[in-house]
This record gives structure tokens, C-alpha cells and sequence, in this order.
């Protein structure tokens, strides 16, 4: 099929070719019930596609899954397939939301993508689906390519074809496959020269981030399984300062992090791209039994999260690193002193942040001068002695100003804390999620997300999941307020 499609002109390609058949626009290919089986095993590797024209996010995703089919165009397809149009093929195969995006093998689901959905990402992820799960290596040259490589590779050394290690290796591998690169070899002389005497597994890090600070080639010595070789994977691959990307950003940021931003660029510049990551390594150092994991960053890949979740603009800085603190709980640190070669500026914030003499970074508008209306507003800076008065039972909103359900409530909230403004026990609040960081406890996803804080139990916020009509709020007020409440001056009854 594929021989036969590259045979027709491009503009006929958005054509149907045949009654049933596979129908491309752009190099993604069009799927359906009628074609799905027979083309999907046509590939040793296809991404696929499940969506609905009407799904937003499917519309988001469409440019940079376009982008990605082409320049993939020859390595992996990239095939997409409409259930409103083709019920069938996605009840098969499980699909309840979308988008979608299954990685299939020969016509077989072989697994759920995981993966980014960048066109940089979809193409680096998918690169690494191509060919089979690990590769052999036959001499030292391809030992020695396999491993010079931008990614972590982890190889397997074995006595022969039939050793039950290498079997489990290859079962790790087509388990893995997805986030990891593997090769192995049955040729134990290719490992003399790395210390291997006998069946081993090696984690070599990436070339560019060797450095004296930490070893660039980790054993691995337990016997193989999948468990085992997973875990040891998970926890060595990074090192001690990776090089945090938008690919591997959701696997670090687990974590308690420390992160230097900078002009990194490991193409064109490796040797001052670790510059700065060598001072921070030496620094961390110092450091590293206390729970705080490290990494470097090409700031200009994270210009717009600076901006808006650390107040940092493109030139802060200069030529130098700044750094920031993130806490698995959320909590925020940016070192404000400029950070000096020698390393000491570093030494003194982290110093500071151990000891707990850091103010957190908390991104607010500024606190109201004026804010006696019956709708207070919140901001971060006055979140704690609004929501979370001791004394008070607050109802919030977070919204954001673009959002039209949020515009559809003003008025219905506005009513409600007109209805309620003669209750001094009862708070009718809003704040700006978008202008102002959320805190811990509150789960905003989307807009409106409304939460009440009942007094006296402000470590236990519920989430409202009524109707939006005022008399829905009062109703729900009634059974969870502290207090008896009082709508339009008149105390009512529970």
C-alpha cells in the first residue's frame, strides 16, 4: 500500500483511493471501521490517533501531530481515526475520551502513548519505537555509536543466544522500550574494555553530561528481571544534575528541584553548557543527602512557564544562570542574588533554603486598596486572611477572565453575596486563578472551580459540585456552613 500511494500525486491524496480504503491528507493517514485491520498491520510501528472533530483538545493537538507525520515521513506513520465515523474500530480498542494515542504494533495495540505531545516530542518519542525493542551490536564500533547518543543507554553483555538473562533482558526491553534505550550484545569482549568479565548490564549517561562529579557508567548487579532492571533504571539514569527538557520535565518535577537556567545549547556549545552545570554539581554536592534533586535548562525553552510561575522575564540574569527552587508541594524559591562563578552566591541560597530562611515565591496581583463589595476579592498575598480565617465560612471561586461559564455565574454570585452580605459569618469570595498562584489543597483543572472552607476546618476544603442557580448555593450553605446563615437579612432555619 504504501508503494502504491507514493505513486499518486500529491493533490490526489486528499481523495478517496478506494470504497473502504485509506484516505491521507497531509502524510497523516485516515483510517476507518472498513480498513483499519489489514493497513494498521501493514507497519512494524504506527502511531494512532483516536479523536472527534468536535473535541478541542483533538483540534489543539491536530498542527503539531501533522507536523510530526511529516517529519517521521519514512520512519513511523502516523495514522489518525474518527470515532463518530468509525465506532466500531474504537470500541475495540477501548477508547472513552479523547484524544487518544495508541502506539500499534504489525496491526496489534501494543500500548498507550505516554509520551509529549509536541511536534518535538511526538518525533523524538517515536524515533525511539522504531526497530525492535533492543538492538545488537556485533562490533565495538556499534557499541561505541549506540552509546554516543543525546539519551542515557542501557546495554546488555551476554555468553550467547541462549542465556536466560538475555531473555529476560529482551522481555525489560519490549516492556521499557517506550522510555529507554536498549542494545545488547552476545559478544563478551566488547565489554573488556568497560570492566565486564561477565553477564552484565551497563547504564552509560549521555556523552555530553560526563562530568568528575559522578560516574558516566553505572553496573548493574542484581539478576534480571523487569522489576529490578526498571528500578535501577529509574533511579541512576538522571545522575546528579540532568538536563531537564520539555520530554523529561513531568518525570523531574516529581521532586523537590532545584533548576539553572541558562543559555544551554549541548549542540553547538557543549563545553559552556556544562560551565555552569559543573558549579552547580560542585555546590549540590555538598548538598546531596538533604532530599533536593538538581538539574540545568535551556532558559529559552522555558521562557513562558519563568514568566508566569516564577515572575522571571528573558533578561533576568543576563549571561548568568538564575536559579529556582520547586517543591513537590508546590512551594516556589528563586535565588535573587546573582550567581557567582566561584559558586558561594549558590552555597549561601541553598544554605538559606535548608535552614527555612527562604520567602516563598508566591505570584499575586496586588491586594485590593478598596474591597468592601459583597463579592470580596482574593488575591494570592490575601488568600490566608480571607479563605482561611479561623472564624469564617468561605465560598470561592477561581476564575479566569477569559472564561465565558465563568462570565455566566458573575451575576448569579454577585446575587448570592448580595443575598448573604448581612451574614458576618459567611464569605462570598473570587480570585483570578491565572493571575495568582493556587494554593496547596485546591485542585483548579478548570474554570469555574468553586471550593467552600468551612470554619474551623480549613485544612479540609470541599469542592462545590452543585448547580450554579442561587438558591442551589443557599441550599448547599444550609447543610454545610457553621453557622445558621442569613439570606437578605433574614436568618434562616436549617
Amino acid at each position: 500500500m504504501a508503494s502504491f500511494l507514493s505513486l499518486i500525486p500529491p493533490l490526489l491524496l486528499s481523495v478517496l483511493i478506494f470504497s473502504g480504503a485509506v484516505v491521507a491528507r497531509g502524510d497523516v493517514l485516515e483510517l476507518g471501521d472498513a480498513d483499519f485491520d489489514y493497513l494498521a498491520a501493514e507497519h512494524e510501528t504506527m502511531l494512532v490517533k483516536f479523536y472527534a472533530p468536535w473535541c478541542g483538545h483533538c483540534k489543539k493537538l491536530a498542527p503539531d501531530f501533522e507536523t510530526a507525520a511529516t517529519r517521521l515521513k519514512g520512519t513511523v506513520p502516523l495514522a489518525k481515526v474518527d470515532c463518530t465515523a468509525s465506532p466500531d474500530t474504537c470500541g475495540r480498542f477501548g477508547v472513552t475520551g479523547y484524544p487518544t494515542l495508541k502506539i500499534f504494533r504489525n496491526g496489534e495495540d501494543a500500548s498507550s502513548y505516554d509520551g509529549p505531545r509536541s511536534a518535538d516530542g511526538i518525533v523524538h518519542f517515536m524515533k525511539k519505537q522504531a526497530g525492535p525493542n533492543s538492538v545488537t551490536l556485533r562490533r565495538e564500533a556499534d557499541l561505541e555509536a549506540f552509546v554516543n547518543h543525546f539519551d542515557a543507554s542501557v546495554v546488555g553483555f551476554f555468553s550467547g543466544p541462549n542465556s536466560g538473562q538475555l531473555a529476560e533482558f529482551l522481555k525489560a526491553a519490549s516492556v521499557m522500550r517506550e522510555h529507554f534505550r536498549f542494545a545488547h550484545t552476545i559478544d563478551m569482549t566488547l565489554g573488556l574494555k568497560h570492566g565486564v568479565d561477565t553477564e552484565r548490564v551497563l547504564l552509560f549517561r549521555p556523552p555530553r553530561l560526563s562530568s568528575k562529579f559522578e560516574e558516566s557508567v553505572l553496573r548493574f548487579t542484581e539478576t534480571i528481571t523487569t522489576h529490578t532492571l526498571r528500578r535501577f533504571i529509574r533511579d541512576n539514569i538522571f545522575g546528579m544534575c540532568p538536563h531537564l527538557t520539555n520530554e523529561n520535565r513531568d518525570k523531574l518535577k516529581g521532586q523537590d528541584l532545584l533548576t539553572a537556567y541558562y543559555d544551554l545549547d549541548y549542540l553547538q556549545n557543549p563545553k559552556g553548557s556544562n560551565y555552569w552545570r559543573n558549579r552547580v554539581m560542585k555546590v549540590g554536592s555538598q548538598f546531596a543527602s538533604q532530599g533536593l534533586s538538581f538539574a540545568v535548562a535551556n532558559r529559552r525553552d522555558f521562557v513562558d512557564e519563568l514568566e508566569e510561575e516564577f515572575g522571571l522575564g528573558a533578561s533576568d540574569g543576563g549571561d548568568l544562570p538564575f536559579v529556582t527552587i520547586r517543591t513537590r508541594q508546590g512551594f516556589k524559591y528563586t535565588m535573587r542574588e546573582e550567581f557567582t562563578r566561584d559558586g558561594k552566591s549558590l552555597e549561601r541560597f541553598l544554605e538559606d533554603y535548608f535552614a527555612g530562611r527562604l520567602k516563598r515565591y508566591i505570584k499575586s496581583e496586588p491586594i485590593p486598596e478598596k474591597n468592601k463589595g459583597p463579592v470580596k476579592v482574593v488575591v494570592a498575598e490575601s488568600f490566608e486572611e480571607i479563605v482561611n480565617d479561623p472564624e469564617k465560612d468561605v465560598l470561592i471561586e477561581f476564575y479566569a477572565p477569559w472564561c465565558g461559564h465563568c462570565k455566566s455565574l458573575e451575576p448569579k454570585y454577585k446575587e448570592l453575596a448580595e443575598q448573604l452580605y448581612s451574614d458576618s459569618n459567611i464569605v462570598i469570595a473570587k480570585m483570578d486563578a491565572t493571575a495568582n498562584d493556587v494554593p496547596q489543597g485546591f485542585d483548579v483543572q478548570g474554570f469555574p472551580t468553586i471550593y467552600f472552607a468551612q470554619a474551623g476546618k480549613k485544612d479540609q476544603p470541599k469542592r462545590y459540585e452543585g448547580a450554579h442557580e442561587v438558591k442551589d448555593f443557599i441550599k448547599y450553605l444550609k447543610r454545610e456552613a457553621s453557622h445558621v446563615p442569613v439570606v437578605s437579612g433574614v436568618r434562616e432555619d436549617l
